[in-house]
C-alpha cells in the first residue's frame, strides 16, 4: 500500500508490460512494487484479575416455579419458561423442567 507522492491518492496495483506497479488512478503516476518477505502482526495482552468471569454451575434455578406433575418421578413442582418454536401467527411452547429429576418436557397450546 502506498500513497502517490504527487496527489496523496491510494495507489492500486495494475499489470503492465513490464510487470506490476502501483498506479495512481487520479493523476496516472507509478512506481514499483517494493517486495518485501511476510510478515506477522501480533500484539500481547495482558489480563488483569478483573477480566475474570466467575462461572456457577450450581443447581440454583432462576426459572418462575408453577404446580406441574413430572411425568418422569411425578414431582408437583416445576421450573417453566416459553419460547416461539414455530411461526409468529401460532402461539407459544411452553417448556417445563422438574425441580426434582431435571427432565425438561413441552406443552403446545
Amino acid at each position: 500500500m502506498k500513497l502517490c507522492e504527487s496527489c496523496g491518492t491510494l495507489m492500486s496495483p495494475v499489470k503492465h508490460k513490464t510487470g506490476v506497479v502501483l498506479e495512481c488512478s487520479k493523476c496516472g503516476k507509478t512506481a514499483e512494487i517494493n517486495k518485501c518477505g511476510s510478515f506477522k502482526i501480533t500484539e500481547k495482552i495482558n489480563h488483569s484479575i478483573k477480566d475474570t468471569i466467575v462461572v456457577n454451575e450450581s443447581d440454583a434455578l432462576t426459572l418462575p416455579v408453577t404446580t406441574m406433575e413430572c411425568p418422569e418421578c411425578g414431582h408437583m413442582e416445576a421450573g417453566w419458561w416459553t419460547r416461539q418454536t414455530r411461526s409468529s401467527d401460532e402461539p407459544e411452547t411452553r417448556f417445563y423442567r422438574c425441580l426434582k429429576c431435571k427432565k425438561t418436557w413441552r406443552e403446545y397450546s
